[in-house]
């Protein structure tokens, strides 16, 4: 287990955890056999079972999960939304370049895997290409650790507004982001991965947001965010390679913000 102790808390008490979904249906899942050892051993840090049921994600519910990469909470969201919900998975767009296409593709084969992911419906997402879902039809959109690629690409104002077109009126959107301090300097958002919570916090409310709980479940109180390269310097990445691997390996994984906002 992760060497700090999760801790969530709500702005509103309404934000209560939702009786119908409990960590322990998520934790059978967490175990699937669909899952590697590798990914499952991130769980300590991530958190997939406690952030999911703070952001109120039920089997009913139509998911869009925004940027998948390689589909770490896929294995997750696909199964548990198969057969009484609908998941989007929001990937790459292949018209980008060579490099989204292959990313999509290699996704992709990962569905054709297993029978957990045959209601998967993919979608494209990146600059200029914002349907993600048919318009006023998602549940919940949900995003992990992607906002300041949005940011430092200069889209990050379109994609929350495309989050807000998929919702229903009243839908969440649920974030999770590398945190960087308030008191650090702005340019820091632009090149170490992560990004200020008031950033975060207006981009939603310009696109029609409202704030309504944050929890810091996914907080990592030993990382100091100041690294050679940035938040890749910590695992899983370890940009540095073996350059003071075990420091980093004691840290952990990097601290993030967990933000859950309503469509007004």
């Amino acid at each position: 287990m992760s060497p700090f102790r999760p801790i969530a808390f709500a702005v509103v008490a309404a934000l209560a955890m939702p009786a119908a979904v409990s960590a322990t249906t998520f934790a059978t899942l967490l175990n699937g056999a669909n899952r590697s050892a590798e990914n499952k051993a991130r769980d300590q840090y991530r958190h997939p079972a406690e952030t999911l049921t703070f952001f109120g994600i039920k089997p009913t519910m139509t998911v869009v999960e925004v940027s998948p990469s390689a589909g770490w909470y896929t294995e997750i969201l696909a199964p548990y939304l198969k057969d009484k919900g609908t998941y989007y998975a929001a990937h790459n767009n292949p018209a980008a370049s060579e490099r989204a296409a292959k990313s999509v593709e290699t996704f992709k084969a990962k569905l054709a895997s297993s029978p957990l992911y045959a209601n998967v419906k993919v979608t494209a997402f990146g600059k200029d290409a914002y349907a993600i879902a048919p318009a006023g039809t998602a549940d919940a959109v949900l995003t992990f650790r992607n906002v300041h690629n949005w940011y430092t690409n200069g889209f990050a104002p379109e994609a929350f507004k495309a989050f807000a077109a998929a919702l229903k009126k009243g839908g969440t959107l649920g974030v999770v982001e590398h945190r960087l301090p308030e008191d650090k300097p702005d340019a820091m958002q632009t090149t170490s991965g992560y990004m200020k919570r008031s950033t975060v916090v207006k981009l939603a409310e310009d696109a029609g947001f409202r704030l309504v709980g944050e929890s810091k479940v996914n907080a990592n109180p030993k990382d100091t965010h100041d690294y050679p390269k940035g938040v890749w310097t910590l695992p899983p990445n370890y940009a540095e390679k073996d350059v003071d691997r075990a420091k980093y390996a004691a840290i952990g994984e990097s601290d993030r913000m967990t933000l859950k906002f309503v469509k007004r």
